[in-house]
C-alpha cells in the first residue's frame, strides 16, 4: 500500500502537475495541503475521473487540507484540529481508509517570529500534541502526514546556520516536534534513512532545487501499530522539476499491513 503526502500550493492551478504525479506513481492514499481552494471550487470531478475519491476541507486562498484514496471513498472522521473553537484555518482532516486511521495536517508556518503568527503556531502544535496522544491510547494503526513546517534537526536543512531564527528552525519548534515524536510515533523517513539528508522543499529562487539548497519539511508519523508495516519511504523528486510545479515534492512511503489489519 503506496500513501502519499503533497503540498500542491494551490490544486486548481497545478492540478495538470497532480494528475502527471498521480498518474505516474499512482498512490492508493494521498495527503493534499495548501489546497487554495473554497470547499464548492475543489475539483472532485477531475479527481474521480482520475479514479481517487476524496474528503477535502478547503479555505479561500489560503490552507485547505484533502485527503484522496484510489477507488475507496474515505471515511471521514474528523474535520479540523480540536481544541480551539474559535480557529478557522483549514488545516487538519482525518479519515480511516483500509483499516488506517489517517491524520492530514499543514501546521502554520509561523513567520515573522517572534510575533503572533509564531506564538499561533506554538498553539497549534500543543493542540496536535494532546490530540495525537488522544490517537494512540486508541492502540490502532494511525499516521500524521503532511507539512509539518519544521526541520527537526540540522540534517534536515541544507545551511542550518542561516535558519536559526526562522520559525520553520527555532528551538521552540524543533523541541515540539521532538516531543510529539517521543509520546511513540516513528518518523518515516528518519526509521529508514537515518543518516542521510533528504529535503521535501525547494525555494523557488535563486536556482534552490538545481543547487538541492532544501528542507525536509514533510513528514510520516506512525504510530507503533502501524509502524512494522514500514518497507519504503522516499521523495517523489521529479515532479519539482516540472513546469509551473509546487516548491515542495510529493513523500511516498509504502506499508505491508498483515491480512487481518481490514
Amino acid at each position: 500500500m503506496k500513501i502519499a503526502t503533497y503540498n500542491v500550493n494551490g490544486i486548481n492551478g497545478r492540478l495538470s502537475v497532480l494528475m502527471r504525479w498521480l498518474e505516474q506513481d499512482t498512490p492508493d492514499v494521498v495527503c493534499l495541503q495548501e489546497l487554495k481552494t473554497s470547499d464548492h471550487l475543489f475539483p472532485q470531478r477531475a479527481l474521480r475521473d482520475a479514479g481517487y475519491e476524496a474528503v477535502w476541507h478547503g479555505q479561500k486562498s489560503w490552507n485547505g487540507v484533502a485527503l484522496l484514496a484510489k477507488a475507496t471513498l474515505p471515511i471521514l472522521t474528523r474535520r479540523g484540529l480540536p481544541g480551539d473553537p474559535d480557529d478557522s484555518h483549514s488545516r487538519y482532516i482525518e479519515a480511516a481508509v483500509d483499516g488506517i486511521l489517517i491524520g492530514c495536517l499543514y501546521l502554520p508556518n509561523g513567520n515573522p517570529a517572534p510575533g503572533p503568527k509564531f506564538d499561533y503556531k506554538l498553539r497549534w502544535f500543543k493542540r496536535l500534541q494532546n490530540y495525537a496522544a488522544e490517537l494512540l491510547a486508541f492502540d490502532i494503526p494511525v499516521a500524521l502526514i503532511g507539512d509539518f513546517n519544521v526541520m527537526p534537526t540540522d540534517l534536515d536543512v541544507y545551511a542550518p546556520e542561516r535558519w536559526r531564527d526562522d520559525a520553520l528552525f527555532r528551538p521552540e519548534v524543533r523541541r515540539a516536534y521532538a516531543e510529539l515524536v517521543a509520546q511513540g510515533w516513528t518518523d518515516a523517513i528518519r526509521e529508514l534513512h537515518p543518516d542521510e539528508r533528504i529535503y521535501t522543499f525547494w525555494k523557488y529562487w535563486r536556482n534552490a532545487f538545481e543547487r538541492d539548497a532544501g528542507l525536509r519539511i514533510d513528514h510520516f508519523l506512525l504510530s507503533p501499530t502501524l509502524a512494522p508495516w514500514l518497507r519504503a519511504a522516499n521523495v517523489r523528486r521529479t515532479p519539482r522539476s516540472w513546469d509551473h510545479t509546487s516548491d515542495h515534492a510529493p513523500v511516498m512511503i509504502e506499508i505491508d499491513p498483515p491480512s487481518s489489519a481490514a
